[in-house]
C-alpha cells in the first residue's frame, strides 16, 4: 500500500501544519502531506508549505461572492483532482458544508484546543477557549482530535489528552501547554488513520 495522501487546511499561523509537516519528516507517519490549502492569501501556513515543497491552493474567502457550497465545491474539485484520501483541518476558519464533509465523512480530522465536548462549537476556538477555561475555574482541559461532520466541533473523538490548569496560569501560558499538546497528539491520530486502525462504530471511534 502507498503513502496516504493528505491535505491540509489553515487559515493563519499554520503552527499545527508546521507539527504535521515535521512529523513526516521524522516518518512519524505513512502518509504525504500532497497539498495545504488556505482560505486566506497571506496565511503565514502557506508559507511553511512553501518551504517544505508542498504544493499551495488558496481560494481567498474574503470577497468571494458565490455561496459557501460552491466555494467548497472548488476546493473539492482540487482535492479529488490530486487524490486526497485524508483532510486535515490545522486552524482553519471557515466552517465547512456537506459539500465537503459528505466526500470526506469519517476521512476529516480537526483538533481542538479543549476536551470535547467542552468548550465546543460556535466562537469557541483559538483564546477564546483559554479565557473560557480559566474563567470557569476548572483545573484541567486538554486537545481534542476528533472526525468532523457538519456540525462546529461535533464529530467522533478519535484521540485527547489533558493539561492541567495551573493556579496563576494566563491565556498565554495555557495556550502554550495546549498547543504542545496537540502538536504530539495530532501525528499520532494521523499515523492512526495511515494504519488503517481508525474504524467509526455507532457514532464512535474504534481503534484497532
Amino acid at each position: 500500500m502507498g503513502k496516504v495522501n493528505i491535505a491540509v487546511f489553515a487559515s493563519g499561523g499554520g503552527s499545527n501544519l508546521q507539527a504535521l509537516l515535521d512529523a513526516q519528516g521524522k516518518g512519524a507517519f505513512d502518509g504525504r502531506i500532497a497539498l495545504v490549502f488556505s482560505n486566506q492569501p497571506a496565511a503565514p501556513a502557506l508559507d511553511r508549505a512553501r518551504a517544505k515543497g508542498v504544493e499551495t491552493f488558496c481560494i481567498p474567502s474574503p470577497g468571494f461572492m458565490g455561496s459557501r457550497e460552491a466555494y467548497d465545491q472548488m476546493v473539492l474539485d482540487r482535492l479529488q483532482s490530486v487524490g486526497v484520501e485524508l483532510v486535515c483541518l490545522a486552524g482553519y476558519m471557515r466552517i465547512l458544508t456537506g459539500v465537503l464533509t459528505r466526500p470526506y465523512s469519517d476521512k476529516m480530522m480537526n483538533i481542538h484546543p479543549a476536551l470535547l465536548p467542552k468548550y465546543g462549537g460556535q466562537g469557541f476556538f483559538g483564546h477564546h477557549v483559554h479565557d473560557a477555561v480559566l474563567k470557569a475555574g476548572d483545573t484541567e482541559t486538554g486537545a481534542t482530535v476528533h472526525f468532523v461532520e457538519e456540525g462546529v466541533d461535533t464529530g467522533p473523538i478519535i484521540l485527547q489528552s489533558k493539561v492541567p490548569v495551573h493556579p496563576g496560569d494566563t491565556v498565554e501560558s495555557l495556550s502554550k501547554r495546549v498547543l504542545e499538546v496537540e502538536h504530539r497528539i495530532y501525528p499520532e491520530a494521523v499515523q492512526l488513520f495511515c494504519a488503517g486502525r481508525l474504524e467509526v462504530k455507532g457514532g464512535k471511534v474504534v481503534i484497532s
